[in-house]
């Protein structure tokens, strides 16, 4: 993969990622010195528990400066000022002022869990692929659940790649009561397009969390947080059992790349245009947390 180019739906138009740690990345996947670190090192969870350490010393703050500067981040959005960050990993995991992100108040939509690159499924029985065509991950090694898979198996997804450079706490994307969240633990690899068009089971195999959130009008929708390379830890925020507002905070990750899905049930949500178009290309949808990603289609019926 020579670039990795998605589309601004705020600019209407292509953009190339800027990849932090791109040269890294395409050693470490594309060598055959870098798959030997990555099977022997990289992907094991004291490598980024080490990364993350390092994220956590007062001395990384110098770090933060370059990084505003390099990808073009606004400190007006955040909830605190740059100088209160006392390392590049409080910088990371920043809370953002609520007027930053507002949330869709339609009451049938649903919003993108997180700032990120998004890519869809309307059908998962029928997908072609996510970034390869015809390459596809494996839903019962996602949930680690036979039975749960068969459930989804012609359910609607949701795939938000979030970069180091985006903001990195992630929100319930529809009202509803979430459960406890389920750690299925598993290795550490990059969640970056250069390494999943490698291995697509990446996203099946990482360390990752699943929620099981009961709603109104979609069902049973579960989400997941998936682990990556140099990604400290998946923080959960929320308390389960309680109801929750759509786009109110459900945890964070540490430093690093990571994901979100969002599963839906068959029949129950329909995804807005320009997701679906440019999923349909293998193509990702630039979008922030708190926007519309399509809207209900099939409420259940009152008891």
């Amino acid at each position: 993969m020579d670039e990795i180019v998605y589309y601004d739906r705020y600019h209407q138009k292509e953009c190339v990622e800027k990849v932090y740690g791109d040269k890294f990345l395409r050693w470490t996947y594309g060598t055959l010195g870098g798959r030997i670190a990555l099977a022997t090192m990289v992907k094991r969870a004291w490598f980024s528990h080490w990364y993350g350490w390092r994220m956590n010393q007062a001395k990384s703050a110098s770090k933060i400066s370059p990084f505003l500067e390099e990808y073009e981040l606004d400190p007006a959005e955040f909830r605190l000022p740059v100088g209160e960050f006392k390392n590049f990993n409080e910088f990371f995991y920043r809370q953002l002022k609520p007027e930053a992100r507002p949330i869709d108040s339609e009451s049938d939509s649903v919003v993108f869990p997180a700032d990120g690159r998004h890519l869809c499924i309307p059908d998962i029985s029928k997908s072609d692929g996510l970034f390869v065509k015809g390459e596809m991950f494996h839903l019962p090694d996602l949930l680690d659940d036979a039975e749960l898979a068969q459930r989804y198996a012609s359910g609607s997804l949701v795939l938000s790649r979030l970069c180091p450079v985006d903001y990195h706490r992630f929100h319930f994307p529809v009202a509803g009561v979430p459960g406890n969240s389920l750690l299925l633990n598993g290795p550490l690899f990059s969640v970056n397009p250069i390494a999943l068009v490698e291995n697509i089971q990446i996203l099946a195999k990482n360390k990752r969390c699943l929620t099981r959130m009961k709603t109104e009008h979609f069902g049973e929708v579960l989400l997941l947080e998936i682990g990556a390379t140099c990604v400290g830890g998946i923080c959960q925020t929320y308390s389960g059992q309680r109801n929750v507002q759509k786009g109110s905070e459900k945890g964070y990750f540490r430093f690093g790349g990571s994901s979100t899905m969002t599963i839906f049930e068959p029949g129950r949500v329909q995804f807005d245009k320009d997701l679906l178009q440019h999923s349909q290309q293998h193509r990702e949808l630039y979008a922030r947390v708190g926007d519309r990603m399509g809207q209900c289609i099939q409420p259940i019926p009152e008891s």
